[in-house]
């Protein structure tokens, strides 16, 4: 056990998400965002295949996502809170689209890919909370709306939105949540 890193656990163990109503700018730079993104990519990774790419959006692309979707989720149906709501998480100073690009693979099955991009979005939350950044991962309406989705953010018919990470500048550390009773989620075999 010489080579364990006490920081490290104590970051683990007290690491929570900033939801984004609670981040503000700045936001990561384009070099800040590549050392960022360079540490989400150090993931399993079966096979190497990297199942998985980045779309940044700046504030520019934020500002004109934010209409685009409001008009989405009206059309849709829902009402005017929900478009307001999906509208508003577009504020984050930057968001980070962490896009599902499995490969084909007779090796490596889909679901294991989908792991290895979900890692990558823990990953980048973590890198961003580490360097002192306030993060979240979220899905929301332009994750879960594969036509918006590729309509709005590019991505292809086999590509889904694995999760949006909204980062910026924190200005409240939220509470922390209850967490899982690990004993009651633990099962020994000897």
């Amino acid at each position: 056990m010489d080579h364990r890193n006490d920081a490290a656990l104590q970051f683990l163990a007290s690491r929570r998400s900033h939801p984004p109503k609670l981040l503000t700018g700045p936001g990561p730079d384009q070099t800040q965002l590549t050392e960022l993104l360079t540490l989400a990519a150090r993931v399993p990774d079966h096979g190497k295949l990297e199942p998985w790419r980045f779309i940044v959006l700046g504030r520019q692309a934020l500002d004109a996502l934010a209409p685009a979707l409001q008009a989405a989720v009206l059309a849709d149906g829902q009402d005017q809170a929900a478009a307001d709501k999906a509208a508003s998480a577009m504020a984050s100073p930057v968001i980070v689209a962490v896009v599902f690009s499995p490969v084909n693979s007779p090796k490596v099955p889909t679901w294991e890919q989908m792991l290895s991009v979900g890692a990558v979005c823990l990953g980048l939350v973590n890198a961003a909370l580490a360097s002192g950044w306030g993060a979240a991962w979220l899905s929301g309406y332009v994750a879960l709306n594969h036509d918006f989705a590729q309509a709005h953010l590019g991505i292809a018919e086999h590509e889904r939105v694995a999760g949006m990470i909204h980062i910026g500048t924190r200005t409240l550390t939220p509470p922390d949540r209850p967490r899982p009773d690990i004993a009651a989620k633990t099962r020994w075999l000897p």
